[in-house]
Parts: C-alpha cells; structure tokens; sequence
C-alpha cells in the first residue's frame, strides 16, 4: 500500500519525478550510461544544471534581474555560516522564530556582530513576531519564511532599507511572493524540490564582495558564481531531481497553481482542527503554516486509538517534534489534496467514536 507521507523531510515527491529520476540512475536518456556515472563536466550534465538553475529563477521571478541562482552543498546549515561569510562586515539583524533561526544566529556570531531583533522564544515560538524596527546600519536582515517545527510561517515581510536575507527551505515554491524584495534566498532542497544533498542558492550578484575578510573558496558566493555552481563536484542527482520537480511545477501552472492547491490542503486540515473538540491548534491561528499544520489532542488518553487509526490508514511520518510534541502534518508541493482528506476523515471518526 502506498502511503500517504506527511514526512516535514525528506519528503514526498511527484510520482512521475521518481519515475523518471529511477529510470534516470540505470540509464541518462537513453545516452548507454547511468545519470550517476557520467562527469559532471559532461554536456548532459552541464544542460541539466543549466536548466536548473534557470528554471529556479524563472519560477520565482527573477530572471533578468541581477540574481544568480546556485546548487550548492551543504544544506541550510552550512548557509548560515556562508551568508555572514559573504555579507556580515559590521552588524547583522535577526528575527528568531525557531530552531533553525538559533541554528543561523549561533554561526553568524561566530564571525561578527549579531542582534535579535525580535524573538518568539517566550512562547515556545508558536507566533511570527510582529511591529518591530529594523535598525538602518545593519548588514543585512536574516529571517526564516517558515517554521517546520513550530508550524508558523511568515505572511508579511517587513519593507526595509536594509539588504533581506530569508532561509525560505521548508516553503520555497509554495506560494506567490515578491522575491525581489530578497537580496539572497536560500533553501535546502529536500522540502519542495528535490532529495537531501543540495541547496539552492539566489543571490542578487550586486550584494557580494563588500566584506574585507577573506573568504575559504568553499564559502564564496562569488567563486561558485564563476564556476556555475560547479567548482566542485555537484551532487549529480539531487540537482537532476530537483531540476525534473521544478519542470513539474512549471507544467503544474507555476507557483500561482500550486499555492491555490496548498491553501486548500492547509483550509481542510485546520477547519476541523478548530472544528474538531477532541484536537488544537499548536500555532497562532494568524501566523499558521500552509506547510506544516501542527496540532495536539486535548486528551492523551485518545493517543493510542488514535495513532493506530491513522497508521492503519497508511498515514506516516505524523508525530510532532519532540519540542512540541502531538502531531505535525507536513503538507509540502507534491503531496495531495486526498491525502489530507484521508487524515481528516480520521480525526471526524476519531470525534464520532469518542
């Protein structure tokens, strides 16, 4: 039986992806050899990283517009620390909103002056601070577009002077933004575009070499820039699946299709968490993610029952992280609309037995 993965990552991918990604790794469109063995120099390779990272830019926008986009390795982690590599020359802002905003403040401490400008710590980050200054004379603005863990997500960016930097890896490719308004977007790939071993990069390429430090070749934005993200060898077949789910989404309708197809997936989950008695909400109903709805029961003693009703049903990956506990339904591009209906359907029978 096929499950219905709700995993927050690695996660679900288009079926027609993996089909074609798993025929990919006996053999390259029918060229005798495997996607997995050719060089990366190789002009079959070297076509699909250009199409990757092309098609990144054209979905979010941004062709033409001085950005570069990247494959890099890594992940979001290693971002942390390059991006107060490449642009923390004095002072840096950050609003901390979860584990991976303290993840990227403790690295880019380590290389200059960092405030926190605003926290939701003292809620357990279950809200997306609001009203705060950004201060003028900072380097840049750090910020995380959403909130695996906590099930938060940003809804509005605030309008600065000041360079905006966003860790967008749990909800790139899920709904309209304007990206511009970003200077430097960076995304693991193994939420919405593809399998763990890569990251994307988007740079607009005018930001970079303002810093006086030197920087390791591997941290340089610039030197992967030069080498079209391949100065060393790139992870072949996390940028070839990544590049076939963004072929995917454009074929979808684009960004605009799938954030209409993800706002219905997030309305039917949180409709009968708020409807539902037997179950809450964990996140500030404003600041709620359309990625990851996390929720509890308002009785443990339901727990059994109602974990293995939804075992039974071929629903995997629903636990909640140990910071918040209960249960977390990761609802990224590629899963469907069914799937949240089959998870639905069990918290209304979960209500009717009880």
């Amino acid at each position: 039986m096929k499950k219905h993965n709700f995993s927050a990552g690695p996660c679900i991918l288009p079926q027609e992806v993996m089909k074609k990604a798993s025929e990919a790794i006996i053999e390259l469109d029918g060229i005798g050899l495997s996607l997995i063995e050719i060089s990366h120099r190789s002009k079959e390779f070297v076509e699909i990283m250009e199409s990757a990272r092309s098609l990144a830019l054209e979905l979010l926008g941004l062709e033409g517009k001085g950005y570069k986009a990247l494959y890099l390795q890594g992940g979001a982690s290693l971002e942390f620390l390059m991006v107060a590599y490449n642009l923390l020359e004095n002072k840096a802002g950050y609003i901390n909103t979860g584990t991976w905003s303290s993840k990227a403040i403790k690295e880019a401490k380590l290389l200059g002056d960092i405030v926190e400008i605003a926290s939701s710590k003292d809620k357990n980050f279950n809200y997306i601070p609001k009203g705060f200054v950004v201060p003028n004379e900072l380097d840049f603005l750090h910020l995380t577009s959403n909130n695996t863990i906590f099930g938060t997500q940003i809804k509005e960016f605030p309008t600065t002077s000041v360079p905006l930097v966003c860790d967008m890896s749990s909800d790139i490719f899920s709904r309209q933004l304007d990206f511009s308004k970003f200077d430097l977007i960076y995304a693991g790939a193994q939420k919405n575009m593809g399998p763990a071993g890569t990251t994307l990069v988007v740079v607009k390429e005018d930001l970079l070499g303002e810093v006086t430090r030197q920087i390791p070749s591997m941290l340089d934005y610039q030197v992967h820039i030069s080498k079209d993200s391949m100065f060393n060898t790139p992870a072949v077949f996390a940028v070839y699946v990544s590049m076939l789910t963004l072929q995917w989404l454009k074929d979808l309708g684009g960004i605009a299709a799938i954030e209409e197809i993800n706002d219905k997936k997030a309305n039917l989950i949180y409709s009968e968490i708020d409807l539902n008695p037997l179950f809450t909400g964990y996140a500030k109903k404003e600041d709620r993610s359309s990625m990851n709805a996390t929720f509890n029961l308002t009785d443990n003693a339901l727990k059994e029952t109602f974990d293995n009703m939804w075992k039974d049903a071929g629903i995997s990956g629903l636990n909640g992280h140990r910071s918040v506990g209960g249960y977390r339904a990761s609802m990224y591009n590629a899963l469907p609309l069914d799937s949240v209906g089959v998870l639905v359907d069990i918290m209304s029978d979960l209500e009717r037995k009880g």
